[in-house]
């Protein structure tokens, strides 16, 4: 017993000391060594070029590319299919259907991977149909890998501490998950593509973190924070459609754009919401301003995107190319 105690005590000694165990408040921007890089955003609406396949399919009439060799939990991966005649494509992936969207140079298919993925190589199928009303399906495997999440302990004030309750979390999620079940079958960015909602704001506590609020309970950071002031304008990412504007119990002051084809953002703990539901909006709208609203122990700015129900890392979402 002696030893167990001593080799966890040496454990969390060594997580301590290599940042990845970080006692912080409620979605504070306080990560290991600073703020976390932005690598591959653009500070501003400058399309991302297309960058070569990685691999490419050529099974009949259809050419399948894909711009990943293998995803980790919580990214996006993008296929694109083209074929003579080609009238459509899904994707088949474990238990999902995933649509592709119509470009001019074929079909593309979003593949987010959800956090809790497990890591392992597992089949991908992609369904075509044809004009002539032919149908195919290409099968082949991709991996999934583990992804690189830190964990912190986070602490919340008396004065919010009901909020540390996993029915209300449950609840809210549950929620989300009805609004982003609502596809859009049509793209609603624009060809400025997405871009950060605070202009060079510095991204802070990360994605996917594994956390424990007040000793107690266990969940996931479902988002990445942004450094920001009580204040200060936050920004559309992208065009499209205001989806949500009002309150939720752990997100507070929070509004939820639809970008199409399964794509969301999130923006949360505002003090004031300048738009609502219904809404159109173009790329660099001011949506609102930075607050302190919700489950949080001061201000600061929480993000997040959803790919076909899936939140995803933001930041590398952001980062890849995806057409327009």
């Amino acid at each position: 017993m002696k030893l167990l105690r001593l080799a966890l005590f040496s454990l969390t000694l060594i997580l301590l000391l290599a940042g990845l165990l970080l006692p912080v408040t409620a979605q504070e921007d306080v990560t290991p060594g600073g703020p976390m890089p932005t690598p591959g955003i653009p500070p501003t609406a400058t399309p991302i070029p297309r960058p070569l396949p990685t691999t490419t399919l050529t099974e009949e009439r259809a050419t399948v590319e894909f711009f990943f060799a293998a995803l980790a939990q919580g990214e996006t991966g993008l296929i694109h299919i083209s074929g003579s005649g080609l009238a459509g494509a899904r994707l088949r992936y474990l238990n999902d259907l995933i649509e592709f969207f119509p470009a001019p140079d074929g079909f593309y298919g979003l593949l987010a991977i959800n956090m809790e993925q497990t890591p392992r190589v597992s089949d991908l199928d992609i369904l075509a149909w044809y004009d002539d009303g032919t149908r195919q399906t290409i099968n082949t495997q991709f991996e999934v890998t583990l992804g690189r999440f830190i964990k912190q302990d986070v602490t919340i004030a008396q004065d919010k501490a009901y909020l540390v309750d996993p029915e209300i979390e449950r609840s809210e999620l549950a929620r989300l998950e009805s609004i982003f079940a609502k596809v859009t079958t049509e793209r609603l960015w624009d060809t400025s593509g997405f871009v950060m909602p605070i202009p060079g704001g510095e991204l802070t506590s990360p994605f996917g973190a594994f956390r424990t609020f007040n000793q107690s309970m266990q969940t996931r950071h479902t988002g990445w924070d942004i450094r920001a002031t009580l204040g200060q304008p936050v920004l559309a990412s992208a065009s499209g459609t205001v989806v949500y504007a009002g309150f939720m119990d752990i997100r507070g002051n929070i509004v939820i754009i639809d970008h199409g084809f399964g794509v969301f953002t999130t923006y949360c703990h505002f003090s004031q919401v300048h738009v609502t539901r219904g809404q159109t909006i173009t790329a660099g709208q001011v949506l609102g301003t930075v607050g302190n609203t919700g489950r949080t122990s001061g201000p600061h700015f929480h993000w997040e995107v959803a790919v076909n129900g899936s939140f995803v890392d933001a930041n590398q979402f952001f980062a890849m190319w995806k057409p327009s």
